[in-house]
């Protein structure tokens, strides 16, 4: 009976003791956990030794302490060795999976909770729901939205929030709307705050102030985090929006922390207001790293330099230690200014702090040294150290090989990536897609195309315009259209790609057609997408559609826009009216050197060589450089001139004075200038020594100069090499059939045309085109066998040669020109415009002599001008005279 009693209280003993050891171990957790101190964690080892799991307070406090401390991973170890597991365990895991930004594994816990029959709490339901919105997937929020009606938690402000954020997230934003108003009147601060923010994530900015003012009417105070989404609107509405904001801060008393002194920061930087984000950042209250950081990047946003470099310094100074994101927004500015020096000296602190293995600062220095440094070296040594690159990194680095040239190298950092586990965003995407357009890699882009549309990542507009510029880039024009008709939404980026697309292939009719689905849409051009419709109204000599966008950009105030003054600049030059040209060239604030390219260029085409090399001298007066287009309208305007010795002057200057590197098409025109002079053997000898390897095209000059000046020889020669790089060019085979003919070698000439034939080649077929009351008219060079001489435009040529005959002028047709495109359209354009307004004619080759007679002839029967602007100038006809002044080799001879 002794031992009995003995055992008994030795047992009660064990328990007193068993129970006051856990009790303290729940106390000492707890301690842990309010302080933050990892020391708490040494008491897991006790808990499983003395068998003590079966303690629900002792293990929750256990796990609340590893999740606050040690990380999510050892946390999950101990949930997963607990026998027996409350709501709160459950919930706590699912949080961190949330917080953590896991959530298809805190939707993975969840579906584990359910099934082994734990109710879900409101903190639960709330963890859930973000994790629904995270992912975006509103057919897994839905359920849980029954779940939380079922349960009764529908009324809960937390789980309202929570659903609010799902719903708009999901892109309901109607849906989040309409919820948050049928709980309105018992919304709290925190569920107001989250309609708002809901409101700004959707872009939509003056409806989140609106709701602000509702929110004030209802009497709910606004938090900090309040006015942090608001000054978030406010960046995108307008300072004057955000000084309301602030001034509502002061007048509440709001106090300002310092998550509100960074929104405010902010918020003045993104409009140049840095004296007044200085003044919030001096404000009483309290300063860290990421407040500083604020006014960092403010500055750099500002391309601010100095002030950017010396606040670092004084973040420093003041003990504050920069953190990544101060290190990524300085390397961010080298990148901007394209500082080298100060991109390495940053680098070599970030390597001093131990910040080389953050990713942040990895992808800030891989964009400095891609952008900065001519090589890509240091670059790929830096990706190459990278602990863990991410998507933003790959992407860096593929977007950097493109800007270096490296095009062929992207698809294997691609597939590298790929291989790595790390799948390619939208922006990825839209870098390989440019490269594919660039390189007109239509299989890939078909291929990237068919990634996207099983990603569902079509919608995206950035892929969007991306597919838009690459299939019109590969000259695949309906694709293109497809996906711009099938896009959801399309912006001036998607209707600038077509247009700058179209001109580049050619398709200046179809470009300017562009304009009329851009107003459809509700958009209007920019100053961005404006000098591409006005670029295809100078190509087609379009002049009365031009005048138009003339007339547009004054009224929506892009006139001041020097690229658009630019094109416009081009058009009128292009069409023959130069005082349009100069005037609008005078209206120019600062002319850069593409206005005066333009100018330049324009009055060199349009036959006023002394004016053009004036307004050159006049260009480098004003203290504007010259570049190497420059030069290159310059030697054509000498070429076109014959002023051999000065065109041979400015060639020389190129590298002499200019320091300019000549490419192939400024020795292209060096030999066309020494071989219209009849120095042939001189520009041979230019071709010979030339440092750069020759094209075609400076073959197919030299003989076409020998044509003209009856060199066979060197013709044969010059013929057989352009023949052995451009084999298929029937331009080739037409000069030098032609020089045999004139050379009195017509067995040559013969057997060189059925050469020609038998390759399959012919003739360029003759274009032209004329602009009447606002529409562009197309001619094709008819054979004068196959017409009816006696209908339509033939009848109206055959009539004008008859009042030409009997005027008394002489005209010595060409029977086999008599119905060349650019006579049908000047005589249209003669018939169909009104007595004032002058004809402008677009010819695809260059004027051949009949056309240029006839032309010339029609205008001193007619008092009217016409331009033709044929392949190599702008031919402007006035009372029977040309600005060529009938220089022969303005013009073929047949």
């Amino acid at each position: 009976m002794t031992s009995k009693v003995a055992a008994s209280a030795f047992l009660s003993r064990s328990n007193e003791l068993s129970n006051h050891l856990q009790q303290s171990c729940v106390r000492i957790l707890s301690f842990c956990e309010s302080s933050s101190s990892r020391i708490g964690l040494h008491i897991h080892c006790p808990v499983i030794k003395l068998s003590l799991l079966d303690n629900l307070d002792l293990c929750n406090n256990l796990l609340s302490l590893y999740l606050k401390t040690d990380g999510i991973l050892n946390a999950r170890k101990l949930f997963d060795e607990m026998p027996q597991r409350t709501d709160f365990a459950w919930t706590v895991m699912i949080s961190a999976y949330t917080k953590t930004q896991e959530p298809a594994s805190a939707l993975f816990l969840f579906e584990e909770m359910v099934a082994s029959g734990t109710v879900p709490n409101e903190f639960t339901f709330s963890s859930v729901l973000r994790s629904c919105a995270g992912l975006r997937d509103l057919n897994y929020g839905a359920p849980v939205h029954g779940s939380v009606i079922k349960t009764g938690f529908l009324g809960n402000s937390v789980i309202g929030s929570s659903l609010t954020d799902m719903y708009s997230k999901c892109g309901k934003l109607k849906e989040a709307r309409e919820l948050f108003s049928s709980c309105k009147k018992s919304a709290d601060t925190i569920s107001w705050t989250m309609m708002i923010s809901s409101l700004v994530e959707a872009r939509k900015w003056k409806e989140a102030l609106e709701l602000y003012s509702e929110m004030v009417e209802a009497g709910v105070p606004p938090n900090e985090f309040t006015f942090v989404k608001l000054l978030g609107a406010s960046s995108f509405l307008g300072l004057e929006f955000g000084k309301v904001i602030h001034s509502n801060i002061i007048v509440r008393g709001v106090l300002l922390n310092v998550v509100l002194k960074t929104a405010l920061v902010d918020f003045y930087s993104r409009f140049s207001e840095m004296e007044d984000s200085i003044r919030v950042l001096n404000s009483t209250g309290e300063q860290d790293e990421f407040l500083w950081t604020s006014v960092v990047s403010g500055f750099v946003r500002n391309l601010k330099v100095k002030e950017a470099v010396s606040t670092f310094l004084e973040m420093r100074g003041l003990g504050l230690q920069p953190n990544n994101f101060t290190y990524s927004a300085m390397l961010s500015l080298c990148s901007s200014v394209q500082s080298l020096d100060l991109g390495k000296q940053i680098h070599s602190l970030t390597i001093k702090v131990g910040l080389e293995d953050s990713t942040d600062v990895g992808n800030a220095l891989l964009d400095m040294y891609m952008k900065c440094s001519t090589s890509e070296v240091e670059a790929l040594r830096v990706f190459r150290a990278m602990n863990s690159p991410n998507v933003v990194s790959w992407t860096t680095l593929l977007l950097g090989l493109v800007d270096h040239g490296s095009e062929q190298e992207c698809f294997g950092v691609l597939m590298e990536m790929v291989r790595q586990g790390v799948e390619p965003n939208v922006v990825t995407l839209s870098g390989v897609l440019r490269v594919c357009g660039k390189l007109k890699y239509i299989r890939r882009v078909l291929e990237i195309h068919g990634y996207l549309l099983r990603r569902h990542l079509d919608g995206e507009i950035i892929v969007g315009n991306s597919l838009v510029d690459a299939y019109a880039s590969s000259d695949k024009v309906a694709d293109a259209w497809n996906v711009a008709k099938s896009m959801d939404k399309r912006d001036n980026i998607t209707y600038m790609s077509l247009v700058t697309r179209f001109n580049e292939l050619g398709k200046h009719e179809m470009a300017l057609s562009v304009l009329k689905h851009m107003f459809g849409d509700g958009i209007e051009p920019d100053q961005l997408s404006l000098p591409g419709f006005i670029s295809a109204s100078a190509n087609l000599g379009a002049l009365e559609a031009g005048k138009h966008l003339h007339c547009y950009s004054v009224k929506s105030g892009y006139s001041s826009s020097v690229s658009v003054s630019n094109s416009l600049i081009d058009m009128y030059a292009k069409c023959g009216s130069l005082d349009d040209a100069k005037r609008v060239f005078e209206e120019i604030a600062t002319p850069d050197v593409v206005s005066w390219n333009g100018l330049v260029s324009g009055l060199a085409s349009n036959g006023c060589i002394s004016s053009a090399l004036s307004a050159f001298e006049e260009m480098r007066m004003k203290g504007t450089e010259p570049d190497a287009v420059t030069f290159l309208i310059l030697l054509s305007a000498c070429s076109n001139g014959r002023l051999t010795e000065m065109g041979l002057e400015y060639f020389r200057s190129i590298e002499e004075i200019h320091n300019i590197k000549p490419q192939v098409e400024h020795y292209v025109h060096l030999v066309d200038i020494l071989g219209r002079a009849g120095r042939v053997e001189e520009a041979r000898g230019v071709l010979e020594t030339m440092p750069l390897r020759p094209n075609a095209l400076i073959f197919k000059t030299l003989l076409r100069a020998c044509r003209y000046h009856g060199n066979l020889s060197l013709g044969e020669d010059m013929a057989n090499r352009g023949l052995a790089l451009a084999p298929y060019d029937p331009a080739l085979y037409i000069l030098l059939a032609d020089l045999y003919e004139e050379s009195g070698k017509p067995e040559l000439a013969q057997k060189t045309r059925y050469l020609m034939s038998q390759r399959g080649l012919s003739k360029k077929l003759g274009k032209s085109s004329v602009e009447v009351q606002g529409k562009v008219h197309r001619f094709f060079s008819e054979d004068v066998t196959e017409v009816e001489k006696t209908k339509g435009i033939y009848a109206e040529i055959e009539w004008i040669k008859s009042e030409i005959e009997r005027s008394g002028f002489t005209y010595r047709g060409n029977e086999n020109a008599s119905y060349h495109s650019a006579k049908q359209a000047a005589v249209f354009g003669l018939v169909y415009t009104s007595a004032q307004t002058p004809v402008h004619v677009v010819k695809n080759k260059i004027l051949c002599k009949d056309c240029h007679d006839f032309v010339s002839l029609i205008t001193r029967l007619v008092d009217k001008n016409i331009t033709v602007r044929d392949g190599n100038r702008v031919h402007v006809f006035k009372n029977g005279k040309c600005s060529c002044k009938g220089e022969e080799t303005s013009f073929v001879l047949s």
